[in-house]
């Protein structure tokens, strides 16, 4: 089985439980996911099935939009609903929706944004919530050892007497498209989010609670379109344990998958040459294929490009992928899937 499912995550289940779910129930063994939802969020969690699991690191890297809702009036340690309260709770009256706006506004557009303490994101090659709950268990037990092992790995002992506190993740660029305010009831602040990969709306809640000085965190997240996929192509994990049919009917094609690239067809001595990785140039092109390229992307400038090409079959099944070759014109077969 090969493609992708659209899961409706239910809040609760790590993106891994979902995996592990939809692997058992579809029986397929090649089953990753295209970008974390943590356990508490909700929404799309697009999964790559059989030989498309070589096609995720495309998918994760697509724009994602959410719906939020931020609790005004503390922060916690885990920047959402989740986490222990840190700091003095805001007692003062709450902002004003102009306040708000302009609380929002740096952080519109490209920036720096700090990831938070609980996180994925690696630290001197251990992630960065491993080495925060082993702070917290520190700090608990009042000893200066601890253990951190990640699953299957052999444990690691760190003597935080003599180590200094655990370092925070280094800060990423990324972009928010629209920051656009739902609701906005007390101390509850709804938020649509469209953002680039990598963006943390909890480090937004957290960031915009320390602007408007009363202190924030995430209460709830929904993932509403996650690149290509939204919530009107994705199912229930339930729906894809109990019923197969409507699994394998929901599972986008190869053929149908990154639609945002530009294609070109091959000849079938094309696809003989792309399966041995050998590059690519019109000779290798159906005349379909050339006259497409030549009216809307200039073939010479396709290869030049730093773009991915997708390369196809003639009955429209997905070969690969393709990138610039070792000079004009030609196209490297990068990914091959056949």
């Amino acid at each position: 089985m090969d493609g992708v499912l659209v899961i409706d995550k239910p809040a609760g289940p790590t993106s891994h439980d979902i995996v592990a779910r939809a692997r058992r129930a579809l029986g397929e063994p090649h089953v990753g996911h295209t970008g974390t939802l943590d356990p508490a969020a909700s929404g799309v969690l697009a999964l790559v099935l059989g030989r498309a699991t070589r096609l995720a690191r495309f998918l994760t890297a697509g724009d994602k939009s959410y719906e939020a809702v931020i609790h005004l009036g503390f922060s916690t340690d885990t920047a959402d609903a989740q986490g222990a309260p840190i700091g003095t709770r805001y007692s003062g009256p709450w902002p004003t929706r102009l306040e708000i706006e302009a609380g929002l506004g740096p952080f519109r557009g490209r920036f720096l944004q700090q990831p938070p303490i609980y996180s994925a994101k690696k630290i001197d090659g251990t992630r960065s919530y491993r080495l925060a709950r082993a702070e917290a268990r520190r700090r608990t037990s009042g000893s200066s050892q601890v253990s951190i092992a990640a699953p299957g790995a052999e444990s690691v002992v760190l003597d935080t007497a003599s180590e200094p506190p655990p370092k925070r993740p280094v800060p990423v660029e990324v972009t928010a498209h629209r920051l656009e305010i739902l609701s906005l009831e007390g101390d509850r602040l709804g938020l649509r989010v469209e953002c680039s990969a990598g963006f943390y709306v909890r480090s937004l809640a957290h960031d915009l609670g320390d602007r408007l000085g009363t202190g924030a965190h995430l209460s709830s997240l929904r993932r509403t379109r996650s690149g290509d996929y939204g919530l009107a192509e994705a199912l229930p994990i339930d729906v894809v344990e109990r019923d197969l049919a409507a699994a394998v009917a929901g599972v986008v094609p190869l053929e149908a998958m990154l639609p945002r690239l530009p294609a070109v067809v091959l000849t079938p001595a094309g696809i003989t040459r792309a399966r041995h990785g050998r590059e690519l140039g019109p000779a290798e092109f159906t005349a379909l294929s050339l006259r497409a390229a030549r009216d809307e992307l200039e073939l010479p400038a396709l290869s030049e490009a730093d773009g991915w090409v997708r390369l196809l079959a003639p009955a429209g099944q997905l070969v690969g992928l393709g990138r610039r070759g070792s000079s004009s014109g030609l196209l490297h077969p990068s990914v091959v899937l056949i």
